[in-house]
């Protein structure tokens, strides 16, 4: 070392390093620091998000100590967050030359593979590392990530469990298992798997939650929220169990009790829109429509994006008869979901009401394109046409609505009552057998669409005829 050459050996505050560095940088000095004093600075700027001043000075690091392997892991790491991929792969052949039996050097290998989508490559070096490191669990979890990447989720699952096995308090292993079982619709699995690991583990708030989780995507409301009160009792700021409870509670029509659960979050983390735009729809439900615009406004305020809060204050002046300012809302809906079929249902309504039948009528054609099942959307448009006297278009509307949905005896009946408006007799007799043989139960629909084909004999003696 040079006379003017300065040296920090001790530890010291990591910004009295940090300034330190910049001075030796500045004044193009030459100053010794150790191998944790670097590490400290390095994390300093990784802290900070500058990967450059970061690269800088491992370059300064690898100078002064050229066999720290660390450095060359870090330097990989920087160069894989900047997506500089060639440099990375040189920097952990480096390390690889240095310490080849580093499981780290594997895993960060892997990880680059994984960028570039070469999953069979990933696993390989993950597997290599396996082999070599000391702590499994979370190499274990990266062969998982590897395998979903794969969409191989029966793999990843195996290993998941096996992670659990290395250790049963990995969180991240418990919610990705979860997230697996779903993709899989596996939820009985799922429930089975938590309810032996709460066996194990009763105070695991992670299991408790997915297990709620798991009961409420095969509609076991009530066992859902007793499992996410046990998530909540053990940790008793679980904002999301809060949240997954009040939407258990909403499937159990229970507006009040998840109206209280959704507020229940805001004790213990900031308010979310959609936390806002659930309380809204509670207030909805209960038609305390005041009480629902006031949370609806307060959703768009924190996200104008969220469509389903703009939906809502139209809902809630539709119900107030305030169709041409609903309209507004659901223009703004369709605005940031243009493929949603429940907002393009909720205009032709408003539209309808208006008396703009044309604009109604291609609203529920767009309904009908984007959700072919929807028998009410089939009736509706078809009652537009109607009322414009358009009897074609009302029997075109129904018969491609039962060619979307042929066990349905609503369509069937009022296709009857048009071909009969259309002075179609027979065939308005050949489909009301088809309607009967569908659901003969639901007869009175062609009354109630046609009052005066109750005298009508023929259709009588028919419907006796099938009854008997």
């Amino acid at each position: 070392m040079e006379e003017d050459d300065f040296e920090f050996e001790f530890s010291e505050d990591p910004k009295q390093s940090v300034e330190r560095f910049e001075e030796m940088v500045r004044n193009k000095d030459q100053y010794f620091f150790d191998a944790h004093v670097f590490e400290n600075i390095i994390d300093y700027y990784i802290e900070k998000n500058d990967p450059v001043k970061a690269l800088q000075v491992i370059d300064y690091a690898v100078a002064q100590h050229p066999f720290v392997v660390a450095f060359l892991l870090k330097e990989a790491q920087l160069y894989l967050v900047t997506n500089n991929l060639p440099a990375a792969f040189e920097s952990l052949e480096k390390a690889e030359l240095l310490e080849p039996s580093e499981a780290d050097i594997f895993v960060l290998r892997a990880s680059i593979y994984e960028v570039l989508e070469r999953h069979d490559d990933a696993l390989e070096c993950l597997f290599k590392a396996l082999e070599m490191a000391d702590e499994a669990d979370e190499i274990l979890m990266q062969i998982a990530y590897a395998y979903q990447g794969m969409g191989d989720y029966e793999e990843a699952i195996s290993y998941l469990k096996r992670c659990l096995e290395s250790n049963m308090e990995n969180q991240d292993a418990l919610y990705e298992l979860a997230f697996c079982y779903d993709v899989l619709d596996r939820q009985e699995e799922s429930i089975q798997f938590y309810e032996q690991y709460i066996d194990s583990d009763p105070y695991s708030f992670a299991a408790w939650y997915n297990l709620g989780n798991a009961y409420h995507k095969i509609e076991l409301h009530e066992k859902a929220i007793d499992a996410y009160d046990y998530a909540i009792l053990i940790k008793e700021n679980f904002s999301s169990a809060y949240f997954n409870k009040g939407n258990s509670l909403v499937q159990l029509e229970k507006y009040e009790e998840a109206i209280e659960a959704y507020k229940q979050t805001f004790e213990f983390e900031p308010p979310h829109a959609q936390t806002y735009c659930a309380i809204g729809e509670c207030y909805e439900k209960l038609e305390k429509m005041d009480e629902a615009r006031s949370y609806y406004k307060k959703s768009v305020k924190l996200d104008s994006d969220l469509a389903d809060a703009w939906y809502g204050i139209g809902v809630t002046l539709d119900f107030e008869g305030r169709y041409f300012e609903s309209l507004h809302y659901y223009k703004k809906a369709l605005k940031f979901d243009s493929e949603n079929p429940d907002y393009w249902f909720a205009m032709a309504d408003a539209y309808y009401k208006l008396k703009k039948l044309d604009e109604s009528e291609k609203a529920y054609e767009k309904v009908v394109e984007l959700n072919p099942l929807d028998i009410e959307a089939w009736l509706d448009f078809s009652s537009v046409a109607f009322e414009q006297e358009n009897l074609k278009k009302c029997i075109e509307i129904i018969a491609e609505g039962i060619k979307n949905n042929p066990e349905s005896a609503e369509l069937y009946y009022r296709f009857v009552a048009y071909l009969f408006a259309d002075g179609q007799y027979n065939e308005a007799l050949l489909q009301l057998q088809k309607a009967l043989n569908t659901d003969i139960d639901k007869h009175y629909l062609l009354f109630e669409y046609l009052p005066q084909l109750q005298n009508n004999k023929v259709i009588v003696d028919i419907i006796n005829r099938f009854r008997s």
